[in-house]
């Protein structure tokens, strides 16, 4: 067995980087990233790209300062498939939570579908705690090519930051 060591940063994803994200979703949802990129504009969220030295995206997510007074609400949080249990998730959440204390705030939410026990496990990992659940619905594309409403239900979790 071979260790890798990828030397990671966390920096903000731009429009540039979309072309190469085709990894976190379908079209539609790289499309509402692109969205997402124009809120981060009015300062209104924070959109991370985690690069290793080619600086191309191999995780990317959102912090939103709009959903809860005072509160960092991390969302849209993945990893590339192939990349997955390698710690860039753990390093995705971290700079995530230190752009949150870097606006002064001290708590991080974010909602994990009750079908991902191993986000959730990252998540306890890293010091979330779950408070409630709630049901949750996005647009996706489905293998048609249409676009069909995803219902999931989804458990709340948060930690305060030091």
């Amino acid at each position: 067995m071979i260790d890798v060591v990828l030397k990671l940063s966390a920096r903000d994803l731009v429009h540039a980087d979309l072309a190469s994200c085709g990894w976190a979703g379908s079209d539609h949802h790289v499309a509402d990233v692109a969205r997402q990129l124009e809120r981060a504009r009015a300062g209104e969220v924070d959109y991370l790209a985690v690069c290793p030295a080619t600086d191309i995206p191999v995780a990317k997510g959102g912090v939103d300062y709009e959903v809860k007074a005072g509160v960092g609400t991390l969302w849209q949080l993945a990893v590339h498939p192939a990349l997955q249990s390698c710690g860039i998730g753990t390093f995705l959440v971290e700079a995530a939570e230190l752009r949150i204390r870097n606006r002064g705030l001290r708590q991080a939410e974010l909602a994990v579908e009750e079908r991902n026990p191993r986000a959730r496990a990252l998540y306890q990992r890293l010091g979330y705690v779950a408070y409630d659940r709630r049901p949750d619905s996005w647009d996706e594309r489905a293998p048609d090519g249409s676009l069909r409403r995803y219902e999931t239900m989804c458990t709340l979790m948060r930690k305060e930051l030091s």
